[in-house]
């Protein structure tokens, strides 16, 4: 907010070593009237006059001893500029709303065929009402000398703002106002010139210019608030527009607001929290669901007629309508107008239209060119999926070549046709099954099976129902291979590898594994309620003797019963949900077997249930099963038909 103090201070410091520019004496009945005589022999807005009283006007009595005010009057833009160059603008606005806000009341005379009549206008905010001088002031000046007072004096009183008759005054029709008007722009706009009465002449008033308009054929658009305003104070001997023309409008086009980007080609690279931007998250694919909408179509507009001064109609035309752009798996709304999609994919542009496609395709490996792949549907992969990259997918995922050290997530299954090669990083999660070539050093999940044709080779496999290893080299080698039903190869082990192969059937893996991990944790709790335990007796045992601990060691105390407290609930918590996973794993009704159509070497771990047996010797074309608490050992059972490897 400017402050006025300051800036006039300021001002008035410039003023004092400015004397010397332009400086000039006026008078005037009021001061307002000096002030603007000033304005006009410096030819500077009121606003931009620095003045000085020399002598105070007064009123008189009835006329008589009435004296003018005389100020001395100089610029200040000088000083202005000088004092608030940097928030000029600022200070302009300022000053006008300030002008708008607080407006002294003021006296407009009117001399018409009937007399001689004045409009009283009210102060606005704290401005100064007009006063009896201003009226007979301004009466004079239009050379009106027979007029009542007592008419003045009451108007003063009640300034209604409506021309009040007080008196007449010597007519000379000669020196009547004139009026000419003008049509200009294509008859969009219309102008009048005034010549300002003389000496006895009469002004125009608002009747006049409203019937001299319509006499002259311009009946529309006129500026009623506008012409009110300027029969009262006319701006003379310039063209000033009192009427202007509506053009026409032509109505908007139809148009789609998309609610995805429709620009294939753009990437949306994402910052990670270290502030390095993540290269392998391109954002290329729109992911939605179905239902979700895609795309709504904007109505049309009307156009709206426009029309001249003179009342002629200007046609506008009307926005054109456009087609939904409907593609593949989109369907419209009940509005007639939302574009919605019908399934889960992908959502781009294709020929102009909007198409959901359930399956996104890769065409090439997957790499800092694609930049990881997050879809709503099934993903197929023409290439490899190279280090360090991710796949996850809301269906499906099929890999034509190999999965590096990569990780691999789907809802649905997954197909790898030349084999997975994880580098003991890599992670393959299915929520069904798991399809593959071979498996190598890599971590593998799967919510049904694992069916692999060729070799697992030093890799962690879980799978909920079995793990199938079959063909000519279907071999298990290294690692933990655990399943809820079966596992099944040709051979099992190896007769010169040293590295450990854990086979493990009969439960539900993912379950073992909570309950493994449950252990550790009841374990952990149990080894911290143990060593909470001394400091607490400890200093108990001092509060008993000493009746009273020192304000620390209470609070330590307290702290630390506080702490045991939270360990024995989360203790009571862990056992609960170590029955429970119990009782789960207990319940499963599987036999559980593993099986090896060619040779169990020995070395091989084998693990049914809650038994376990290390293999001594080798075992031909042997099934491994569990009867009354031990495991024994089978002729070979042919696994059930798996069918081969899907095709998408």
């Amino acid at each position: 907010m400017v402050d006025f103090v300051q800036l006039r201070q300021r001002v008035k410091e410039h003023l004092d070593r400015d004397r010397t520019v332009q400086t000039v004496e006026a008078e005037g009945a009021t001061l307002d009237a000096a002030v603007n005589e000033a304005s006009l022999l410096l030819n500077l807005p009121v606003r931009r006059v620095e003045y000085e009283i020399i002598s105070r006007g007064s009123e008189g009595f009835w006329g008589v001893g009435q004296k003018d005010w005389k100020i001395r009057a100089y610029t200040q833009f000088v000083a202005v500029e000088k004092a608030a160059e940097a928030d000029a603008e600022v200070q302009e606005a300022a000053e006008e709303a300030m002008l708008e806000e607080h407006r002294n009341g003021e006296v407009v005379v009117m001399l018409d065929r009937e007399g001689a009549y004045i409009k009283v206008l009210p102060p606005v905010g704290n401005g100064e009402r007009a006063k009896v001088s201003d009226a007979t002031q301004a009466l004079m000046n239009r050379q009106v000398d027979n007029f009542d007072y007592d008419a003045v004096i009451a108007a003063i009183k009640e300034p209604a703002g409506t021309y009040v008759r007080v008196g007449d005054f010597k007519r000379n029709p000669v020196n009547d106002a004139s009026l000419s008007i003008s049509i200009g722009d294509q008859e969009m706009k219309a102008f009048v010139k005034v010549r300002p009465a003389g000496p006895g002449g009469c002004d125009i008033t608002l009747e006049t210019y409203q019937s001299f308009l319509r006499n002259n054929g311009i009946v529309h658009g006129v500026k009623e608030d506008f012409l009110r305003s300027f029969a009262d104070k006319p701006i003379f001997n310039e063209d000033v527009v009192v009427a202007e023309g509506d053009h026409p409008h032509n109505g908007r086009d139809a148009y789609i607001q998309y609610n995805f980007e429709t620009d294939q080609s753009k990437v949306h690279l994402t910052e990670g929290p270290d502030g390095r931007v993540d290269f392998k998250e391109l954002n290329i694919i729109q992911n939605v669901i179905e239902g979700q909408p895609l795309a709504r179509k904007i109505k049309a507009e009307n156009g709206v007629h426009g029309r001249t001064v003179t009342g002629k109609g200007l046609l506008a035309t009307n926005g054109k309508d456009t087609a939904l752009p409907l593609g593949k798996n989109v369907h419209v709304g009940e509005d007639g107008e939302t574009i919605l999609s019908n399934v889960n994919g992908q959502v781009l542009m294709v020929g102009g239209k909007i198409n959901v496609e359930p399956v996104f395709t890769v065409q090439g490996n997957v790499n800092l060119k694609t930049g990881n792949i997050i879809f709503l549907g099934t993903v197929i992969i023409t290439g490899n999926v190279e280090d360090g990259f991710s796949v996850k997918a809301a269906g499906n995922i099929e890999v034509n070549g190999i999965v590096e050290k990569a990780e691999l997530d789907a809802e649905g299954d997954i197909i790898v046709h030349q084999g997975i090669a994880g580098k003991g990083a890599g992670l393959v999660k299915s929520g069904r099954s798991i399809w593959a070539k071979f498996v190598e050093n890599t971590n593998v999940e799967a919510g049904n099976m694992v069916v692999v044709s060729e070799s697992i080779i030093n890799s962690q496999v879980d799978a909920y129902q079995r793990i199938i290893c079959r063909g000519k080299k279907a071999t298990i080698v290294g690692g933990r291979l655990r399943a809820t039903e079966e596992i099944n190869a040709k051979n099992i082990g190896s007769p010169t590898s040293g590295t450990e192969t854990i086979c493990e059937v009969g439960f539900d893996p993912t379950s073992k594994e909570k309950l493994d991990k449950l252990f550790i944790d009841k374990g952990t709790v149990e080894k911290d309620l143990e060593d909470i335990q001394l400091p607490i007796q400890t200093l108990e045992s001092i509060k008993k003797q000493r009746k009273f601990l020192p304000e620390n060691k209470e609070a330590e105390l307290q702290e630390l019963i506080n702490r045991r407290q939270e360990l024995i609930v989360e203790q009571e918590n862990i056992k609960n949900e170590i029955t429970e996973v119990q009782a789960h794993l207990a319940s499963l009704k599987v036999r559980g077997k593993i099986s090896a159509s060619g040779k169990v070497y020995a070395g091989v771990k084998i693990i049914i249930r809650d038994v376990r047996e290390d293999v001594i010797n080798d075992y031909k074309a042997a099934t491994f099963v569990l009867e009354r608490d031990l495991i024994r050992v089978m002729p070979y059972e042919d696994a059930e038909d798996v069918g081969e490897m899907p095709e998408n």
